[in-house]
C-alpha cells in the first residue's frame, strides 16, 4: 500500500474520550505527509461527547493548519433498525463531511435484516457520505445489500484500522474481506481510516493495510490516494442533498 493523502475519520478531545486537542492533530497530519485531515467528532449518544453547539461554532476554526486541508465533521449514530440518525437536521449545514456508524451504547444489535435495513436506510440518507466500520460481527448485516445501495446513492464503506484492533468485536477481518470482494466487482470506491484518538494514530492504517493488500483491492478505487477525488466526491454529495431539501418544498 503506498503512502496516503487523507485521513478523514479521527477525534480530538472534544468527542471525550480521545486526547489529542485539534492542533496536535492537524500537526501530526502535517508530520505525516497529509494534504486532508478529517476531524469528525461524535454525535450526542456518546457519553461526554461535544455539545451540538460546539458544531455550529465550527466555522471559527480555520480549514488549514500546518499546511494540511481540515475537514470538520460528525461520526453520528444510527440509533434503530429505520436508520434513524442521532443528529438534527438544523445542524448538517455546518459539516463538511458526515459519518455514520453503528455503536453498540446508541443501537441494540438485532437480526441480519433489522441491522442491514438501518445501514442501508442511512446510506440512503443523502445527508451521509461515508458508514463507519460496518464490520462488527455482533450485528450482522448482508454486504450484498449494503454494497448495491452505497454504489447507487454514493456512500463509501469504512474500512476502519481500529476495528482491527479491538478485540471486542467479532469476525471484523471476515467481514471487512467479504465487503472489500463486493465493492471490487461493483466497482465502488472506499475509505480506509485511523479512527484515532490520539495524535500519534492519525494516518495509522497498520491493520487495513495489510488487509488491503491481502485482498488485492484495486488502488484505483481507495479513496485515501485521491484527495481531489475526494473533495468532488462531497462536493457532489452536497449537490444531490441540496435537490433533496429543494424537492422536499
Amino acid at each position: 500500500m503506498r503512502k496516503i493523502k487523507l485521513d478523514v475519520h479521527t477525534h480530538t478531545i472534544a468527542s471525550g474520550h480521545a486526547y489529542g486537542t485539534l492542533n496536535e492533530m492537524a500537526k501530526a497530519a502535517a508530520e505525516k505527509g497529509l494534504d486532508i485531515l478529517g476531524i469528525t467528532e461524535h454525535a450526542p449518544g456518546i457519553p461526554g461527547t461535544c455539545d451540538m453547539i460546539y458544531f455550529a461554532n465550527m466555522k471559527v476554526v480555520p480549514r488549514k493548519l500546518y499546511g494540511v486541508e481540515l475537514l470538520l465533521g460528525a461520526e453520528i449514530n444510527i440509533l434503530d433498525y429505520e436508520g434513524r440518525l442521532s443528529f438534527p437536521d438544523s445542524h448538517f449545514k455546518y459539516l463538511d463531511v458526515r459519518i455514520a456508524g453503528i455503536h453498540n451504547i446508541c443501537y441494540k444489535n438485532g437480526t441480519k435484516e433489522e441491522n442491514t435495513r438501518a445501514v442501508v436506510n442511512a446510506i440512503k440518507d443523502p445527508r451521509i457520505d461515508i458508514i463507519s466500520h460496518p464490520d462488527d460481527g455482533r450485528c450482522p448485516l448482508d454486504y450484498k445489500q449494503v454494497v448495491e445501495a452505497a454504489k447507487e446513492y454514493r456512500t463509501l464503506l469504512e474500512v476502519n484500522n481500529n476495528s482491527l484492533r479491538l478485540p471486542a468485536r467479532r469476525k471484523v477481518k471476515e467481514n471487512i474481506l467479504e465487503f472489500l470482494e463486493l465493492c471490487a466487482e461493483y466497482e465502488q470506491p472506499v475509505i480506509a481510516d485511523s479512527d484515532a484518538h490520539f495524535m500519534d494514530d492519525v494516518a495509522n492504517l497498520d491493520h487495513a493495510s495489510v488487509l488491503l493488500d491481502q485482498s488485492g483491492f484495486p488502488e484505483h478505487l481507495l479513496m485515501n490516494y485521491y484527495p481531489d477525488q475526494f473533495k468532488e466526491f462531497l462536493r457532489k454529495n452536497r449537490e444531490l442533498e441540496r435537490k433533496w431539501r429543494n424537492s422536499r418544498h
